[in-house]
């Protein structure tokens, strides 16, 4: 077992402008005092709500229907062997998160022995589909954190902030931590088959703080995939920042990675230094990605690099959310995230760059992305219309040969989190919430497989309808599944529409695949507009605060019977995606009979709980053992105490009141 490991596996339930958005989760440890953060108002209609952005009611009125209509008739033809412009082989785990390292221990969990299970079982879902899950703990608070000796943070802590400090040039205040963080990721990795993206800390470059690249590489291994080097560098010399002087541009970035490169090769405590760190990761707001290639840092530095990476968000909430830039109408924009331009529209930046990684044999990484940077919009970021953009944009990347994606997760304070934990002094009572975001990551991981050899084609069909893009998904040469998108929110069903879609005339002289059935799942909901409740597959993970991170409800999976001509017509309503399984390898490689999830069994709050042998719950109504005991439960009072040690048995307790569950062996806290 590793120090600060799990509790043994014997215990476990078998095996069942760019981003610089200021995050502080409610109730973070604070180092050496200070006041914390303010925290903003809504962008919402403030007047009738001013709490956390995550949990923001701001509903908007999805747009109508287009005008002429959807052609709702159109013919999907694939071919055997292969078609023209097939992207390179992609992983299942193409679609991942990165979360905003001041935020970590309140997504990941307390420390390395106490994992937060619904992080678990939310890792674990993206596993089973698509065999691993790629995490990247950092933004712009890695680039000061300092790795300390572990004890020296205030109650024990593994993560704390100093508020005492004045604002660094990353816009937050500087983080401590201790390698428990790092043993934690560990752990989790062991039960989920995460693999991790860090940062070194660029804010103080004589010399660089390599701690976080010894110690990682010693307790992650090779589940330790690379180091950001900077974090939106391009950004350094733009206020609020400023830590670069005025002028400061790529030739002066590259110059840096040549000193960082130049002290690891010196680090003997650093084992492995090829492939190490990921570069430049700009935002796209002053310097191009090609400015960057142009000062020949690959060429120089090539073998200590992992991969190429840049960051992206569309748009940006910084005017509601710190007063600066010009704000942004959330209704009138909507519409810019509802169709398939919105995705092409972003990727031309990036067309050239991808081509320069795979003419040196690198992967082409976006570091960060999500529907916009200074925590995204009431109304869009947590809507269903996200969902479909998220998805969208990134078979986008995909089909122009990125590697990965990475959508963020902040803190309470963001509108587009995949997931958000509850507050800390609301999570004995309340469940997480999952967002739009998460439901495409699972559709993603559905679409590309465990196979790590999907590759992706835009199909430009429907005569290239914006609202009804498609994909394609080949395997060895093969046609195996189909996406198929509906932006259009239409309750009358007058923009559904049906593809039907044909396999033949393969362009290598391949026999064709000609299926005489498809199965079908759905990602649902009523509008692009709906916030929770939204379906894959006819399962749910329901609304604000009610989630465990698993799947609930029937599976629901449409079976399509093809014509005698093999031709199978799929109807798409509106709005959806429907995920169209072409063999039946590709639906049973993605679609576990038995899903492995991690129940909460132990808690970290003793207090106002009491201790039932659940023996006793299970053969009586509630009453039995309790009809001599009268008084409270309250901390410290007598009656409490005494009702405690007299009840028969002793069992470990999740409170029932707080919406958790008893399950029959220990596994990791709440």
């Amino acid at each position: 077992m590793r120090p600060g490991s799990l509790l043994p596996l014997a215990f476990c339930v078998g095996l069942a402008r760019a981003q610089y958005t200021v995050y502080q989760p409610l109730n973070q440890q604070i180092i050496f005092g200070g006041n914390p953060d303010s925290t903003p108002t809504a962008a919402g209609p403030a007047a009738t709500y001013t709490g956390a952005a995550a949990y923001d009611p701001t509903v908007l009125v999805a747009p109508s229907p287009p005008n002429p209509g959807i052609p709702t008739q159109f013919g999907v033809q694939l071919y055997s062997g292969g078609m023209t412009n097939l992207s390179r082989p992609q992983s299942g785990a193409f679609f991942g998160f990165s979360i905003e390292m001041s935020v970590s221990t309140h997504v990941l969990g307390k420390n390395s022995s106490l994992i937060n299970v619904p992080f678990l079982n939310l890792m674990a879902n993206v596993k089973e589909r698509a065999g691993w899950v790629q995490v990247r703990v950092g933004g712009n608070t890695q680039e000061n954190a300092e790795l300390v000796a572990a004890g020296t943070l205030p109650n024990n802590s593994i993560l704390a902030k100093d508020y005492s400090s004045t604002f660094t040039a990353t816009g937050s205040h500087p983080l401590a931590y201790t390698s428990d963080l790092l043993y934690m990721m560990a752990n989790i990795s062991d039960f989920t088959n995460t693999h991790w993206f860090l940062g070194v800390p660029f804010f103080n470059t004589t010399p660089f703080a390599l701690e976080i690249v010894e110690q990682a590489q010693t307790i992650i291994g090779d589940r330790m995939l690379g180091f950001q080097a900077g974090n939106e560098p391009d950004l350094y010399a733009v206020p609020p920042r400023t830590n670069r002087p005025v002028g400061y541009a790529p030739a002066d970035y590259t110059g840096e990675v040549g000193l960082l490169v130049q002290q690891t090769n010196n680090d003997a405590l650093i084992t492995q230094r090829q492939n190490l760190f990921l570069v430049p990761s700009i935002s796209a707001t002053v310097w191009t990605p090609e400015q960057v290639w142009d000062t020949g840092i690959v060429e120089s530095y090539g073998s200590s690099l992992y991969g190429l990476s840049v960051e992206r968000y569309p748009n940006n909430n910084c005017a509601a959310v710190y007063g600066s830039g010009t704000p942004v109408d959330v209704q009138a924009t909507f519409p810019s995230y509802l169709n398939h331009g919105a995705a092409t529209g972003l990727i031309q930046s990036y067309i050239n760059s991808s081509n320069f990684a795979m003419e040196n044999n690198k992967p082409m990484i976006m570091f960060e992305t999500n529907t916009a940077s200074c925590s995204g919009f009431p109304g869009i970021s947590d809507s269903f219309g996200a969902a479909l953009w998220s998805l969208d944009w990134a078979f986008t990347m995909a089909f122009y040969n990125f590697s990965t994606a990475l959508f963020h997760v902040g803190g309470q304070n963001a509108y587009y989190n995949p997931f958000t934990p509850p507050p800390t002094n609301q999570s004995t009572f309340r469940e997480w919430t999952i967002g739009p975001v998460y439901y495409a990551a699972l559709v993603m991981a559905e679409a590309l497989g465990p196979s790590n050899a999907s590759q992706v084609v835009d199909l430009g069909m429907n005569d290239g309808n914006t609202f009804t893009p498609g994909y394609a998904i080949y395997e060895g040469g093969s046609p195996t599944k189909l996406v198929l998108f509906n932006f259009v929110t239409d309750n009358s069903t007058a923009s559904d529409y049906t593809a039907s879609i044909s396999i033949g005339g393969g362009q290598t002289g391949q026999p064709a695949a000609n299926p005489s059935q498809v199965k079908v799942k759905y990602l649902r909901a009523e509008s692009v507009s709906q916030k929770g409740n939204f379906t894959w597959a006819g399962q749910t993970m329901g609304n604000n605060f009610e989630s465990d991170g698993r799947l609930k409800g029937d599976v629901d999976v449409q079976t399509v019977t093809c014509d005698g001509n093999n031709v199978c017509a799929v109807k798409v309503p509106a709005p959806s995606v429907a995920l169209v399984f072409l063999t039946d390898d590709s639906y049973n490689a993605v679609t576990p009979s038995n899903t492995i999830t991690f129940p909460t069994t132990v808690q970290t709050r003793t207090v106002n709980t009491i201790y039932i042998d659940p023996s006793a719950i299970e053969t009586s109504n509630g009453h039995w053992g309790m009809e001599d005991h009268v008084g409270a439960t309250s901390f410290g009072h007598k009656s409490a105490a005494t009702l405690r040690r007299s009840m028969p048995g002793v069992a470990l307790l999740i409170a029932l009141a707080a919406g958790a569950f008893v399950a029959g062996r220990a596994l990791v806290a709440a």
